[in-house]
């Protein structure tokens, strides 16, 4: 949308913008809402980390915690500054984090575990310079939802298979957010025109930002418990302060 005061990093660069007007409260920020509206991600992903470094949970789960902040710290430079390089900052990692998710639910039935790994990251590698090189459009939105519907069948697997009434509401709560998020997302990229007319916008992509953060949080926490599960740590899920995080208890010979 348009800019109202001036701008720092000069003019916009990046190929979509949201339903924001640019520049509307700091020279600095281009997207105010869409920026700080990943903060969110960044603390809820520092509590996971946090969680899994304290329990000696796989390595996994420690890298995964901070995909979550490198696609929120991304995004965050793609909207303050509406720059192309910084776009691809945000959409580069994006791919990586759904392929991490990849590695996570397929890796425990893989017979053969050292060539997931390699294959995703050789392809992941390979995506980042073909995407600075060539400038995807449609083809980063390619590459970034197969990876998802390949996940679904997956994470569906892991929900029929807990019997835990907690984890199961963690299942619950990472689809409520997505469908929530995806919502505000929608509208916000396609009904703009009517929003731009209304007295106060509800800045949806920033609530898309939001609601993925926790999605991301509930979806990293399931999967924590139903992997602590499988190796006999016998999991269980708390909460601090509403925020829900997964207790084990390993047996004394691991």
């Amino acid at each position: 949308m348009a800019e109202s005061i001036s701008s720092f990093w000069g003019p916009v660069t990046s190929t979509k913008e949201c339903c924001e007007i640019n520049y509307a409260y700091s020279s600095y920020i281009a997207e105010f809402f869409n920026t700080i509206s990943n903060i969110p991600t960044i603390l809820l992903a520092l509590i996971g980390l946090i969680n899994a470094l304290r329990q000696r949970f796989e390595k996994r789960f420690s890298v995964l915690h901070v995909s979550n902040m490198t696609l929120a710290i991304g995004s965050m430079l793609y909207h303050a500054t509406l720059q192309h390089v910084q776009q691809q900052s945000d959409e580069t990692p994006m791919v990586w984090e759904v392929l991490l998710y990849m590695y996570i639910l397929y890796s425990p039935d893989w017979h053969y575990r050292s060539t997931m790994p390699i294959f995703l990251f050789v392809y992941g590698a390979l995506f980042a310079v073909a995407h600075s090189v060539f400038h995807f459009g449609i083809g980063f939105k390619v590459h970034y939802i197969i990876p998802i519907f390949l996940c679904v069948p997956r994470m569906y697997k892991y929900y029929i298979y807990t019997q835990d009434v907690s984890a199961k509401r963690l299942a619950k709560l990472f689809l409520v957010t997505f469908v929530l998020g995806s919502l505000f997302g929608f509208c916000d990229r396609v009904f703009c025109k009517e929003i731009s007319r209304w007295p106060i916008n509800p800045q949806g992509h920033a609530l898309w930002h939001v609601f993925m953060g926790f999605n991301s949080y509930f979806a990293n926490t399931f999967l924590m418990f139903c992997r602590a599960q499988q190796r006999g740590w016998s999991p269980k899920v708390f909460h601090l302060m509403g925020v829900p995080y997964v207790k084990i208890e390993k047996p004394k010979s691991q």
